[in-house]
């Protein structure tokens, strides 16, 4: 079963991260068309910029961090202070391991759970974008699901550290 759980994160992080690499590239397609639109306009060959530019890479690049936090979970990849790891024994290690991956997995669920009330209360009230008049709840709905992403495989890092410390494993078993 755990086999199938550590596939299965490994799965959803990995097709996130694409998907978030490739949010990012169109969004550097569209600031370019963008921006050479502008230049060709100056010169009376083109029709301008594309209008909303800045909401669309907004939206898009948040969407596009959320989509990589399920990878730096499984990969426990996040920024983190070793000032006394080399210091403590490997089975103190493991135990705060378990700590700080509930921590991040109760981080996580907050996140979601505010991105959600947040897009409910976007969509309820209409609220749009102030140039391209995108409706506001597309964003917070792209970037909730990164964070329900990030949730999904949170929880499963919780249960691989928790399993590393009941077996006995090291810390960095399994997190390649």
């Amino acid at each position: 079963m755990y086999v199938i759980l550590s596939r299965l994160a490994e799965i959803i992080a990995r097709w996130m991260a694409i998907a978030g690499g490739l949010l990012l590239l169109v969004i550097i397609a569209l600031t370019c068309v963008s921006i050479a639109g502008r230049a060709l306009f100056s010169a009376g060959i083109c029709c301008g910029p594309i209008r909303g530019i800045y909401d669309y890479t907004e939206i898009g690049v948040g969407a596009a961090i959320f989509a990589f936090l399920p990878w730096c979970q499984v990969k426990s990849a996040h920024a983190t202070v070793d000032l006394f790891k080399s210091a403590m024994p490997d089975v103190v290690n493991r135990a705060l391991d378990v700590v700080m991956n509930t921590g991040l997995l109760v981080m996580a669920y907050l996140i979601a759970d505010r991105l959600r009330l947040g897009m409910l209360d976007k969509l309820r009230y209409g609220e749009t974008t102030l140039i391209a008049q995108v409706p506001v709840w597309i964003g917070y709905a792209a970037c909730l699901v990164g964070a329900v992403g990030f949730v999904v495989v949170a929880a499963f890092c919780v249960l691989r550290s928790v399993r590393q410390l009941a077996f006995n494993r090291p810390a960095s078993e399994g997190q390649s």
